[in-house]
């Protein structure tokens, strides 16, 4: 995000505030709460009983990231107006939750599923599919857990002008991670969502403000201003761009939609009302976040013309010493807010972390491993893998060797293959596990064939919907080629005629 040159020692000072913030959550959230340490309900689900701020706040932390905005705003001034589509990114995945979210809600509640593949199992009563979606989801969540470490080392280290070296960074916000949510779970981890998700609303609300102040103070003459010297960035963009933007509208909406970390957010809800008011709110968030963070990248074209793809990437560290050096007041909510920005980083992580950790626990584990196990035990197991993979990951970030780096690169390719099994599964009776496993690994090796092969796109299409349209083929064909055995079919129609109860 480039150097805060303003910050320094007051930096500091903020981020020793929010890393004491989030140790006191996270010892408050599990301070006699013994029913989090002896069973997975507890520790990964916070016992299904988020209420709706908590859950607002968490839903918001899965779906934005500190990596959001200092990510986004460069994406949008190398590109131009037609970033305004990153918008519809996040407002696509509540579409999906919401067609899918309430029904797995109920049918969750009913069986005391723990993690995504609870209900993959339960579904299709098949190891072979159970196996690959849990190796999928931990695929994506590597990958995912990976990048938010990264990002946490080069947010500390330019947040403090590189007083805090990077790797001194990410050990230290790690090993605070890991103490709160060792102590709390996932309630510790909610709870700092909420902290976090706050100061980022404010925090950039502000710094849109400071940023037309320097521009102006008319958001008319930057647009004019770029029309005049960046007219390509605000001209419709060719054919092939918005075939690319409709591909990573599917993608990205069918993939984050059935990140284990989500999926479990609708498990731990109080009740099926809260879940639906949290995503009720949830779809005005676009706006609030990547419709304000696109407007700091086309701020950003005229406070700082010309900059090249690398040097863009510091945009919003370069317009947060300018909105700092505007009065006092600006200064300090400009380091508050940056370190909210590391706090949402940490907070996306440990949101990630926890689920890696429940599917090793429950699924690997307690599935396949030791199914004999106490939950206590499974708990333990999946704290001690978490840190296992944490310092792993650690390992690959500082020494990433290429082609290790290269397997990385597959996330959403990857983890969309499990769309239809998730969801189509819990409309149609007829799918069945064989057609399901087939599909799904069928999508998988296609789409790792066509990004491994330097084809990540093919005519703006992704390998990753590619390999998802054979998926849906071989799902649907192959459930017409074969049955659903009886006794399958009363599991299922007990199931849907819960869901119709509470419709």
């Amino acid at each position: 995000m480039g150097e805060l040159t303003f910050a320094g020692m007051d930096g500091i000072i903020i981020l020793t505030v929010f890393a004491i913030i989030m140790l006191v959550i996270g010892y408050y959230s599990g301070r006699g709460e013994k029913n989090i340490h002896e069973s997975l309900s507890g520790y990964y689900l916070a016992s299904g009983n988020l209420g709706f701020i908590a859950l607002f706040f968490t839903l918001f932390a899965t779906q934005y990231s500190g990596n959001t905005i200092v990510g986004y705003a460069p994406s949008a001034y190398r590109t131009g107006f037609s970033w305004l589509q990153s918008i519809s990114f996040m407002t696509i995945i509540i579409g999906v939750y919401l067609l899918f979210a309430p029904r797995l809600y109920v049918i969750a509640k009913k069986r005391n599923f723990i993690t995504p593949t609870d209900w993959l199992q339960h579904r299709f009563n098949s190891k072979k599919v159970t196996l690959l979606a849990i190796f999928l989801m931990l695929w994506g969540l590597g990958n995912y857990l990976l990048e938010q470490l990264v990002a946490i080392g080069q947010a500390v280290s330019g947040m403090t002008g590189g007083t805090i070296p990077y790797q001194v960074a990410v050990i230290a916000f790690v090993l605070v991670m890991l103490a709160y949510e060792w102590m709390g779970g996932m309630k510790a981890v909610a709870f700092t969502d909420v902290m976090q998700g706050i100061v980022l609303l404010i925090g950039i609300i502000f710094f849109v403000i400071g940023g037309v102040y320097l521009a102006g103070g008319n958001f008319t003459e930057v647009t004019r201003y770029i029309t005049e010297t960046e007219p390509a960035k605000t001209a419709v963009p060719p054919m092939e761009v918005n075939i690319n933007w409709f591909s990573m509208l599917v993608l990205v909406g069918l993939g984050a939609s059935i990140y284990p970390h989500a999926v479990q957010r609708i498990y731990a809800a109080k009740s099926e009302k809260t879940l639906k008011k949290s995503f009720a709110r949830m779809a005005w968030m676009p706006l609030l976040t990547t419709g304000l963070v696109f407007f700091v990248g086309i701020i950003g074209l005229k406070l700082f013309p010309g900059l090249d793809g690398n040097d863009s990437e510091q945009l919003v560290g370069l317009m947060a010493n300018k909105i700092a050096a505007i009065n006092p007041f600006f200064y300090w909510i400009m380091i508050i807010f940056f370190g909210g920005i590391v706090a949402a980083i940490v907070s996306t992580a440990d949101s990630v972390l926890l689920s890696f950790s429940s599917l090793i626990s429950n699924d690997v584990y307690g599935k396949f491993i030791n199914p004999g196990a106490t939950e206590h035990r499974k708990v333990m197991v999946g704290k001690i893998f978490g840190i296992i993979a944490i310092f792993g990951l650690l390992w690959i970030a500082w020494n990433p060797p290429g082609t290790l780096y290269e397997i990385f690169v597959l996330k959403f390719e990857l983890l969309v293959q499990v769309f239809p099994a998730f969801v189509l599964g819990l409309y149609w009776k007829r799918l069945n596990g064989k057609a399901v496993f087939w599909g799904m690994l069928l999508g998988a090796i296609i789409a790792g064939m066509l990004t491994f092969s330097g084809y990540k796109t093919l005519y703006g299409i992704h390998g990753g919907i590619i390999g998802l349209a054979f998926n849906f083929i071989i799902c649907i064909g192959g459930s017409y080629l074969t049955s659903t055995s009886v006794s399958k079919n009363k599991v299922l129609e007990e199931d849907m005629n819960a869901v119709s109860l509470k419709a």
